[in-house]
């Protein structure tokens, strides 16, 4: 106990001087902000979270603004940030909290975790952070920290058990159990690294076992790379007489669920013909312009992009049940994906930046 003690106050205290200045860390915290920051942080890098997190509360300043907008524009704002269930997936939890909390974020984790996407990591960081209380928190980052100072060279559900069970016993023993939970993620965001982890600057380097036994290049293992499929694709850039632009709506689930699109035919055999694609719109077409390239968790997207020459019919989104015209000036403000974003911003329709358009690799002209 005197160990795991010196252990919860290091960190602790090391959190207080070196902790990194972003927009949700706020004093006193803002529950419902440290809500939209947890969710937005699942599963994303935290520099992108602080790029979007204030247009976010900007536009959404209480959990009610939140709970009273239109999917589409949570899904608008949104766009960039990937993972789109979880915006869903907010905007349920704000109309629940507005519902049933009457506007309160609830300090529980039993509350907490009755909300649309919100697990045990993600309460027990909210009840902690915001409310102060001792709750256990472990993500990647957490859990490697965790298992290097134990030494413990385990994988799967072995690991993810000692995490938490140790989690729970040093959140306990701490003094501010806001800063030690924040600390346990800064620490393993900053400093104990999944590579070259720089144990010269740990608050904790000296009871850590990885670091005596020199394994803290080792533990953990690192994950299988998991394996990808492609998913090929063919968008087509369509516009009427007035210059409006077709535009369709994802299905509900899958990839890139209820976002907006140009119209998009898939295929996981090669990409879908031109030509036959042409026939059906009733078009001649011009492309294709250029290829876009998206790699995601678990597949990797390629897209061609192509334009229809000439105005079309205006009825021709009747071929398409999903789709409608939307006048180019509206097009900014549609729920899309950065591959959509990027898609229109190459057709010249759409001048909103990504996160993602200054990364090399991304695009390539064919």
């Amino acid at each position: 106990m005197t160990r795991d003690r010196a252990i919860a106050r290091g960190i602790a205290r090391w959190f207080s001087e070196h902790a990194r200045e972003l927009p949700w860390r706020t004093s006193p915290r803002d529950p419902y902000a440290a809500l939209v920051a947890e969710v937005m942080a699942q599963q994303t890098q935290i520099a992108r979270v602080a790029e979007r997190f204030g247009t976010f509360l900007a536009r959404f300043p209480t959990v009610h603004d939140l709970a009273r907008a239109r999917a589409g524009d949570v899904l608008a704002l949104w766009a960039g940030l990937g993972y789109y269930r979880r915006a869903r997936n907010l905007h349920a939890a704000a109309r629940e909290i507005v519902e049933r909390f009457d506007g309160r974020v609830p300090s529980s984790v039993a509350d907490l975790r009755t909300l649309p996407g919100v697990g045990r990591y993600t309460a027990g960081a909210i009840a902690s952070i915001a409310f102060g209380r001792p709750e256990p928190i472990v993500d990647g980052n957490v859990a490697r920290v965790l298992l290097r100072i134990d030494g413990r060279d385990v994988t799967g559900a072995e690991a993810q058990g000692h995490a938490w069970a140790r989690a729970a016993d040093l959140v306990a023993l701490a003094p501010d159990p806001a800063a030690f939970n924040e600390g346990l993620m800064e620490l393993g965001a900053t400093v104990c690294t999944p590579r070259s982890p720089r144990c010269s600057d740990c608050p904790v380097r000296a009871p850590c076992a990885a670091r005596r036994a020199g394994l803290q290049d080792s533990i953990p293992k690192p994950k299988p790379t998991p394996r990808r499929t492609t998913l090929h694709g063919l968008c087509l850039v369509v516009r009427d007489r007035r210059g409006r632009c077709l535009v369709e709506r994802r299905p509900e689930h899958g990839l890139w669920a209820g976002l907006w699109q140009l119209p998009t035919w898939e295929s996981r055999r090669g990409f879908p013909r031109a030509e036959a694609i042409a026939a059906e719109m009733g078009v001649a077409v011009r492309g294709p312009i250029t290829t876009i390239v998206r790699t995601l968790s678990h597949r990797r997207v390629r897209v061609r992009l192509y334009e229809a020459i000439g105005p079309a019919r205006a009825n021709l989104c009747r071929a398409r049940p999903r789709s409608r015209w939307v006048a180019v000036g509206a097009l900014a403000g549609l729920g899309v994906s950065s591959l959509q974003a990027e898609a229109l911003r190459v057709a010249g329709l759409y001048s909103t930046p990504s996160p993602q358009t200054r990364r090399p690799g991304r695009i390539r002209a064919d």
